[in-house]
């Protein structure tokens, strides 16, 4: 959590304007790191000679951009993330997302608004057409839905159509959704989503890298798309025609080496040619959110994606589980319980219980059986 009050914080306020004004110069990616790398600090590179930063590849725009920061749209930044559920993850924060950082253009600065333990779940993207038929909008709404249930999270990005679908059938489920978007998270777009943002960040995260006071335009959504594809360990294209971003946040994801997934259509159906078209690109063609989970859930042992993950990864090698997975199989006393029960046991949330059942269940302490989870002796 970015509270700039907070003694754990490891940056003070004053480096925070630094890197405000860093991120609003809207550097190309590469010089961006290239200075990062070069010096010590966002306040280091504010205060270089126009010569050193002529060195360093900027365009006179760009050096004009870093010698007049908009210091009112900064401070406006600053009292945002002050507010309650309000976060700035700049990419050394600690809750900076770890599959971010090894993407090749990471973003330097997240603003977040909601809960941040959802950015460090095991997450699956869904993605597909703004102007998808009633059966599209149905499958990504039981798909998300019945992955979330099963503890993954579901990201996409807001947008009308399948992203709204799959944003619903994520929150009637049990691990949440993120959503990342392109504009500022001043505001809400489409407006129409706005009952809808409001419930992600009740339950799951939105996030963007552009500054507050950013409106959406097309040449924002493929580095959005980026991200979504980034954060997860796969993404499923639910429908698309060829060419849309949709194939965008796939082409993304395979460059990135994660999952790619379609689901067939009609050959009648334009909008299952972009899924056909991926599927002939090497995207495994899947018919039920099952064909899915069997390829993520080994990925979500072996990925260190999250904390979450790598910590257990890690628990797991010293051969003993952390205190929590330990009380949560407690409570379970080889007997079937659903989550529900588990959620009166404990003082454990749903979406929590959903990922640890998960997390348990690959390292073979537990066995479910229609929405029964009981608990089993290892090996047996």
């Amino acid at each position: 959590m970015t509270r700039l009050d907070d003694p754990d914080d490891i940056i003070t306020l004053d480096d925070l304007t630094s890197r405000l004004a860093l991120h609003r110069a809207n550097l190309p990616t590469h010089h961006l790191y290239q200075l990062l790398n070069q010096y010590d600090s966002a306040t280091a590179i504010l205060e270089l000679s126009n010569s050193q930063l002529e060195q360093a590849g900027l365009t006179a725009d760009a050096i004009t951009r870093l010698r007049q920061p908009d210091w009112t749209s900064i401070d406006k930044d600053l009292a945002w993330a002050d507010k309650n559920n309000h976060h700035i993850l700049y990419y050394d924060h600690p809750d900076y997302p770890v599959t971010l950082k090894n993407l090749d253009q990471s973003p330097y600065l997240l603003f977040a608004a909601g809960d941040l333990d959802y950015l460090h779940q095991p997450q699956l993207a869904i993605v597909g057409s703004r102007s998808a038929t009633a059966s599209g909008l149905r499958t990504a709404k039981e798909f998300a839905e019945h992955l979330s249930n099963a503890g993954i999270t579901i990201t996409s990005g807001l947008a009308r159509g399948i992203d709204g679908a799959c944003h619903q059938g994520a929150l009637a489920g049990l691990a949440g959704t993120v959503a990342v978007v392109a504009n500022g998270l001043d505001q809400v777009y489409p407006k129409s989503h706005l009952k809808l943002a409001q419930s992600i960040v009740n339950h799951g995260c939105i996030i963007s890298e552009s500054p507050l006071g950013t409106a959406p335009h097309k040449g924002l959504f493929p580095r959005r798309n980026r991200i979504i594809s980034g954060l997860s360990l796969g993404t499923l294209v639910v429908e698309a025609a060829v060419n849309s971003g949709s194939l965008i946040t796939a082409r993304h994801a395979m460059e990135q080496g994660r999952e790619v997934f379609a689901i067939p259509g009609s050959i009648h159906n334009p909008l299952a040619r972009g899924c056909h078209h991926i599927i002939r690109q090497g995207a495994k063609l899947v018919e039920t959110a099952e064909d899915i989970l069997e390829e993520l859930l080994p990925l979500v042992n072996l990925d260190t994606s999250s904390h979450t993950i790598a910590e257990i990864r890690e628990e797991q090698a010293e051969k003993h589980l952390e205190p929590a997975y330990q009380a949560l199989l407690a409570s379970m006393e080889y007997e079937p319980a659903s989550i529900d029960e588990l959620v009166e046991k404990s003082s454990l949330a749903a979406a929590e219980i959903a990922s640890m059942l998960l997390i348990l269940e690959l390292q073979g302490y537990v066995v479910s059986t229609n929405g029964q989870y009981m608990r089993v002796t290892k090996g047996a």
